[in-house]
């Protein structure tokens, strides 16, 4: 239920009160002050300069919605605001001043008072608006000194986002938080304060800082800063035991929505340095829009995002096709709450069933798909090689001949770095389905192509999850080997790699991206225990566990004679088609579906078959 001073009319009739109420003491004030009108006829020479005064400040408050203001977080809009209106009615007391009666009066008002008036009537009225927030401020002061519970924060950037973070801390008696200081690079800034907060140094000075003032938690508010800066900055942090947070981005510094509630805890994404890979909007837009769009396994984390995205380009219509029925939902009831003019189609169907897969292609006709159904969990198909077979390719093999049968203008593979001079049997079969797509695309008239990328931040079963959860349970953090080391990208990134290769295909194309240096895994384990504020072998263990089977120590990007093409996307380069026997390969996909289905025990040997460069686990 609203309280009373809520309500607009309450409320604009509260600050017109309080503004007629300063615009009066004003006029008392510059009485006293000036020579042209004393305090004994001030009533007599000033009643229409009072009544004048209340109309254009009655009139002004609501004109310009200032009652709308939220005064607790009043700022330079309001201030604006309030001048306007003083000098209205500046201009309304100077137009009495010249008026006939005025000047014939033996009493009148001058010049003199009128500026006196409009200047302490300013005064008066920006104490007036801002009295609510400097009343919460002190407040605030006053109660948080004596909370014993307050934790110490250092702010890196003393820019806007650093000085918005600290202007709430300061004014909300909700935020048991103290502010130590602000660390910035800009030289001019130090020794400089913001809001009575000093700036105390350098970035790279954070760790003697926080050591110096037991700082426990670090705000880095640094919304317009690059990949390079944040990774540096975040470098910085990691030997001070203290919990790290940062901004999500530019947008929230743009849309003004910077607020401590908005600031995420530090993870491995801010120490990876790459800038996120950009995607030609417009290029996109150009093959989406209009068309029928079908993702399958649309329910999984690159599914998911590639629905959402694509969601967003204008479809004919959008078809989900996943086989775990409780991602497809997810997915489906997001979309709909989010563009419920979307017109989506969510099925619940195998991409191993023939008679489904030549059904839902007759039935919707779609003009693009985006294959993302596969088994991609290196350690269980190690130990489940017939199932992969089944999954990956000869489920992958139906959807192709279906995209194929139906004219599907573009079909887009989903693949991983895994699929080069595999060690497992989930790479292998990831090879395969590459080699189908290569081969198709040289007697179809539907444009195939695969995208390769390597680990993906945040998605299902990746490392970084599952040493979040790890860390929350107190450890310990398991990572396979010290040496071990992989490319990483977000879910974003890999999306918007997909959907630009499409854009770009020509048929048979392999789209690699520039996915920077390789992450060493126990440096991510390390850096991940320290920004939650605790210390590695102290706080959480770490424990090597050894290689798994199937796994190595580090991934390829591509094969040594597949080459690269750089795009119009310096970030996403192509691998050249390599020369296949289309006749060997079709042959050997009819016996490995056969045996897969007959359960065989040397299902790797024959997948092997096709793809030499596989060098089998024997563990």
């Amino acid at each position: 239920m609203k309280r009373i001073y809520q309500y607009p009319i309450v409320r604009a009739l509260l600050l017109i009160a309080m503004l007629v109420t300063s615009f009066f003491l004003s006029t008392i004030i510059a009485t006293a002050l000036v020579d042209s009108v004393t305090l004994e006829n001030y009533f007599s020479t000033c009643y229409i300069p009072l009544i004048v005064g209340a109309v254009v400040i009655a009139l002004s408050v609501v004109i310009s919605r200032l009652y709308a203001s939220s005064f607790r977080h009043a700022s330079i809009y309001e201030i604006v605001k309030v001048f306007i209106l003083s000098f209205l009615l500046l201009i309304s007391l100077i137009i009495i001043h010249f008026l006939p009666f005025n000047q014939q009066a033996s009493v009148k008002i001058g010049l003199d008072w009128c500026i006196l008036t409009f200047a302490v009537n300013f005064i008066f009225s920006l104490v007036a608006v801002f009295s609510y927030r400097l009343f919460r401020s002190v407040r605030h002061t006053l109660t948080y000194r004596i909370a014993p519970d307050k934790k110490r924060v250092l702010i890196v950037g003393a820019g806007e986002g650093g000085s918005m973070i600290l202007r709430e801390i300061i004014s909300s008696d909700k935020i048991a938080l103290e502010p130590v200081g602000f660390v910035d690079d800009d030289p001019n800034k130090i020794g400089t304060f913001i809001l009575g907060v000093k700036v105390l140094g350098k970035c790279e000075d954070i760790k003697e800082i926080a050591e110096k003032n037991n700082v426990s938690q670090i705000f880095i508010a640094m919304p317009s800063a690059n990949a390079q800066t944040i990774k540096r900055v975040t470098s910085y942090c990691i030997d001070t035991k203290c919990e790290v947070k940062t901004l999500p981005g530019l947008y929230q510094l743009m849309d003004g929505a910077i607020s401590v509630s908005r600031l995420r805890n530090v993870d491995v994404n801010d120490l990876l340095g790459r800038d996120p890979v950009k995607t030609n909007l417009a290029e996109v837009m150009g093959y989406i829009e209009d068309q029928v769009v079908l993702v399958t396994g649309g329910g999984g984390s690159i599914g998911s995002e590639l629905c959402r995205q694509i969601a967003e380009h204008n479809p004919k219509q959008l078809i989900i096709l996943d086989i775990y029925e409780n991602n497809a939902y997810d997915i489906e009831q997001e979309l709909k709450r989010k563009l419920p003019n979307l017109n989506l189609v969510t099925l619940i169907a195998s991409i191993r069933d023939s008679v489904k897969m030549d059904d839902v292609f007759k039935k919707y006709r779609p003009d693009i798909v985006f294959h993302a159904a596969a088994h991609k969990h290196v350690p269980l198909m190690e130990t489940s090689p017939n199932e992969a077979v089944k999954n990956n390719i000869i489920g992958t093999y139906k959807v192709v001949k279906c995209a194929d049968k139906y004219e599907v203008k573009k079909f887009v593979q989903i693949s991983t770095d895994k699929a080069v001079n595999p060690t497992n049997i989930m790479g292998a079969t990831k090879r395969v389905c590459e080699m189908i797509i290569q081969a198709y695309s040289r007697r179809s008239k539907t444009c195939f192509v695969a995208v390769r990328f390597g680990n993906v931040l945040g998605s299902n079963g990746s490392v970084i999850p599952l040493f979040k959860k790890q860390i929350e349970e107190g450890g310990p953090v398991t990572v396979t080997h010290k040496d071990i080391i992989r490319y990483f990208m977000t879910i974003p990134e890999a999306v918007s790699l997909v959907l630009q290769a499409g854009a770009q295909a020509n048929g048979g194309e392999i789209f690699v991206l520039d996915m920077g240096e390789q992450v060493r895994i126990y440096d991510l384990a390390v850096n991940l225990i320290k920004l939650s504020g605790l210390e590695p072998h102290k706080d959480i263990e770490i424990k090597v566990t050894g290689l798994r089977p199937g796994e190595k120590l580090y991934e390829e990007r591509l094969m040594a004679e597949e080459g690269l093409t750089k795009t119009s996307n310096n970030r996403i380069s192509i691998g050249k088609p390599l020369e296949i026997d289309d006749k060997k390969l079709f042959e050997t996909l009819d016996k490995l579906y056969n045996e897969a289905y007959a359960e065989s025990e040397k299902m790797k040997d024959l997948v092997k078959e096709l793809v030499p460069t596989y060098k089998i686990d024997r563990r």
